[in-house]
């Protein structure tokens, strides 16, 4: 969960956890799993703890649930929102060959799962697989080595210069591995032992990674 600069909260929900998501939950607007929901926290409809913004894509009559701002995502672990231009980039886990990471985040915008995983089709759903109807990552990468789960992070806007400013810092649970994309190429900035659950932002912009194990690191 993170507040975005529009002051509601945003919520990232995976697809329920069978393989390939049978129900096909995250393609169906009328269940909330798979999906980037929208809330307002300040205000009360109905008998919800909560409020809908009024520019949410699914609002009212319109076809979906109204929580609903972005769909067609597996298992978005991790997500932020860039502190200088307030766009948001989420890491959405794949199923067992592809990990992805998506930016900007639009309303109403279909991210593919459960009909692509990253770039590819899965051939859950052959006939769908036309790609004018989706939007596809800012890049994927494939289970090689010990890869196997993404764990999103920043785009890095600290002072003590760790990374280029701008530059997105993220990494891979299973190995280890702390990676940055710069808009264009992928690179190993260091590989640990470490089973990288989350990040996190401090005031000033820095950085930190943590470890199931039991501990927090400042990049």
């Amino acid at each position: 969960l993170a507040f975005g600069s529009d002051g509601y909260l945003y919520i990232g929900v995976g697809d329920g956890g069978s393989g390939n998501d049978p129900p096909n939950n995250a393609q169906n607007k009328e269940v909330l799993l798979g999906k980037i929901l929208r809330l307002d926290v300040d205000a009360r409809v109905g008998g919800l703890e909560y409020g809908i913004p009024i520019s949410n894509p699914f609002i009212g009559a319109i076809a979906g649930r109204d929580e609903i701002f972005a769909y067609g995502m597996r298992n978005p672990w991790r997500f932020s929102f860039d502190r200088e231009t307030n766009v948001q980039w989420v890491a959405d886990v794949g199923q067992g060959a592809r990990e992805e990471v998506d930016t900007p985040i639009v309303a109403g915008g279909n991210y593919g799962w459960r009909v692509f995983e990253g770039f590819n089709c899965t051939n859950n759903d052959p006939s769908l697989c036309n790609p004018a109807n989706y939007l596809f990552p800012i890049f994927d990468y494939g289970h090689t080595g010990s890869r196997c789960s993404i764990t999103g992070g920043y785009v890095y806007r600290g002072l003590q210069g760790s990374v280029p400013a701008g530059t997105y810092v993220y990494g891979d649970y299973c190995s280890g591995e702390i990676l940055t994309w710069n808009g264009s190429s992928e690179t190993i900035q260091m590989d640990t032992a470490m089973n990288i659950s989350s990040f996190g932002e401090d005031e000033l912009g820095e950085l930190y990674v943590v470890n199931l194990g039991g501990s927090i690191s400042r990049i």
